[in-house]
């Protein structure tokens, strides 16, 4: 009997092993909120039951079984085979690996021990076999709210972590007396302009910028910590937000003397409840900035421009742009010229200097975010030689417009990452002007977008309906709204395919691509959006 219940939990704890990781990955990609791992789960529970519908069928069942306890060991067995295969089959491609950081492992060790000791709890009761299988059971159905629990617990220990790493880096930022730390933060626009600034800054200054996407607190300490010299004279820090109080948190570690905000618009809405959050929100970063800073701010953003002196407090406030230009411009952009080959443009200051750019960048939301970062420059001092120089060294970052041109002579179109409505519409006029074949898209729509999403899809329908040829909507229940808003545009029904994954929209395009023909990838929406 004894061995028996052993081996029952042995399986059991090799079935948490794989459905641990699952969890905990999700858990990762919510950022490890409770809240957001909650959504998570709250979207995907028809998923997730039917998933795990052989485990059900067996707690429903076992108890009516009258044969010996071998055999229904057997059957315990199977049935998480059976829910394994499940599981294998109707799960995709990992877009964005679980990364098994410090915490990822003490979670996880967290979240094995807490199955661990809830099956030895079974074990230690005279159930009847079949019902001590059951519990076994139930703990498995559990195992999502068992990596809730695990990642409750460890609030404690994580702040103790997390302090302390973050007081390194506090104290190591604090003694480099000549950095200049530079913020960028904005609902969108804020990547490429780290980019382009820390492009142009080179040109004179010795620069490190923050990786990737690294713009939480926690990443941005890393960087610090194991990045930041004493040869840098220029630290330019992306930063990022899903709730109130992440930019100021990341202010006060950094310290920085210059503040940027790209753009204020309905990103994240879903997390920050409305966009009077979202602007005091990116409106932190300015508030934190000491008396004597430095705000550059997108006054071609409504948001931006009506919001900035209620916010400066006293602070310089440059504005750059190039739509709506006004007397209280510091830097802008005129005689803009944007092909499929690249784009140029004049650029004009407040004290009546003017240059002529190229890039091979597309797009005019690029134009925007080269402006933010000439800003910077012509303030940091740089000629505009070498800003020229600068801003025709640079390159697109990956997967936002990226240009590939393929062996078989088909241009693709790169813009996966997280998409908004603004983004989605420079990467269709860039489509639009683009010469070539057919044009094809290929997308789920934006998410994180609140309750304007279905509003905001539905539209976007509209605007593809006036560009592409063909459309390749990713996941039925979430592309229901593009569907809609394509039909009503009057765009043909049989030029629209749905599936339901990145891999199968490539597999159906393969046989509908020739040479000449120009595909957009727009938006390529992480594990935890998936259907």
């Amino acid at each position: 009997m004894i061995a028996l219940r052993l081996l029952g939990c042995l399986f059991l704890w090799i079935a948490l092993l794989f459905e641990g990781k699952r969890y905990l990955h999700m858990l990762q990609l919510e950022g490890y909120k409770n809240f957001g791992y909650l959504r998570w789960m709250g979207r995907n529970l028809l998923r997730i039951f039917f998933e795990n519908w052989p485990i059900y069928l067996f707690v429903a069942s076992v108890n009516f079984l009258s044969i010996r306890e071998i055999f229904i060991l057997l059957i315990w067995v199977a049935t998480l085979f059976l829910t394994w295969f499940i599981k294998l089959k109707r799960r995709g491609e990992v877009k964005r690996p679980l990364v098994f950081t410090w915490r990822a492992i003490r979670t996880f060790i967290t979240f094995m021990g807490l199955g661990v000791l809830l099956s030895f709890l079974a074990f230690g009761h005279l159930f009847e076999y079949t019902h001590f299988l059951i519990s076994l059971g139930l703990i498995f159905l559990l195992s999502p709210l068992i990596m809730l629990l695990s990642n409750f617990f460890l609030i404690p220990v994580e702040a103790l972590v997390q302090s302390y790493y973050l007081g390194s880096a506090r104290r190591k930022i604090r003694r480099l007396d000549r950095l200049l730390t530079i913020g960028i933060t904005g609902s969108y626009g804020k990547t490429s302009t780290k980019h382009f600034m820390a492009t142009i800054l080179s040109e004179r200054y010795n620069v490190l910028m923050t990786p990737g996407s690294y713009n939480t607190l926690m990443g941005v300490t890393r960087v610090i910590r194991e990045s930041l010299g004493e040869e840098h004279e220029i630290f330019i820090c992306e930063m990022g937000a899903r709730y109130r109080g992440d930019i100021r948190d990341l202010a006060r570690l950094t310290l920085p003397k210059m503040g940027v905000i790209t753009s204020i618009g309905p990103q994240h809405l879903e997390t920050f409840g409305s966009i009077d959050n979202i602007i005091k929100t990116k409106f932190e970063l300015v508030e934190e900035l000491p008396p004597d800073g430095v705000v550059v701010l997108n006054g071609d953003n409504e948001y931006c421009f009506n919001h900035a002196y209620a916010f400066a407090g006293g602070r310089r406030v440059l504005f750059y742009g190039y739509e709506k230009v006004t007397p209280d411009f510091y830097v802008w952009a005129e005689d803009i010229k944007v092909t499929s080959k690249g784009s140029e443009f004049t650029v004009k200051t407040v004290d009546g200097r003017e240059f002529r750019c190229h890039t091979l960048l597309l797009g005019r939301h690029n134009i925007s975010n080269i402006l933010a970062a000439i800003a910077v420059a012509l303030e940091l001092g740089l000629t505009p030689k070498e800003i020229v120089r600068g801003v025709r060294r640079l390159e697109p970052v990956p997967h936002r417009l990226q240009i590939i041109r393929t062996a078989a002579g088909v241009t693709v179109i790169d813009d996966t990452f997280n998409s908004n409505p603004v983004g989605v519409r420079e990467a269709l006029a860039c489509l639009r002007e683009m010469d070539g074949g057919k044009k094809i898209v290929v997308t789920p729509g934006m998410v994180e977008l609140g309750e304007i999403e279905y509003e905001e899809n539905k539209k976007l329908g509209g605007l593809l309906a006036e560009v592409c040829d063909h459309v390749i909507l990713v996941g039925k229940k979430r592309s229901k709204p593009i569907f809609e808003g394509l039909l009503e545009a009057g765009f043909p029904e049989d030029k629209v395919k749905v599936v339901s994954s990145l891999k199968e929209a490539k597999a159906y395009i393969s046989g509908i691509l020739r040479a000449g023909d120009i595909v957009l990838f727009e938006n390529d929406l992480p594990d935890n959006y998936g259907e």
